[in-house]
């Protein structure tokens, strides 16, 4: 499959309307049904120590072109200031399940 690397760099405390725009952007991924989510669709987080807040967060995707630019029209849309990378990439699941996407 064709389509796009998807990738935004965040500061891990940076915030819109009160929620961490990393969160922002992997919620607003899986209300889009992009794909990565897992089975149940439930984000995990764990650390093991905090620092000031102060490191840059990478919230990555692989996805379709048409995924990519309504991910990047809900940010736009929301008015948030991000740096983001968009490169094209091909993408498949080797020896596949039955849950997995068809190759095109």
């Amino acid at each position: 499959m064709q389509g796009s690397f998807l990738r935004f760099y965040v500061h891990e405390g940076q915030r819109h309307q009160r929620r961490l725009v990393w969160e922002w952007l992997l919620e607003q991924a899986n209300g889009l049904g992009i794909r990565g989510f897992g089975r149940h669709h439930v984000l995990h987080e764990s650390s093991f120590f905090e620092l000031a807040g102060t490191l840059t967060v990478e919230v990555e995707f692989i996805v379709s072109d048409a995924e990519a630019q309504q991910l990047l029209q809900r940010v736009h849309a929301a008015g948030i200031r991000v740096f983001y990378a968009c490169i094209p990439a091909i993408f498949g699941v080797i020896n596949p399940g039955p849950g997995d996407p068809a190759e095109e």
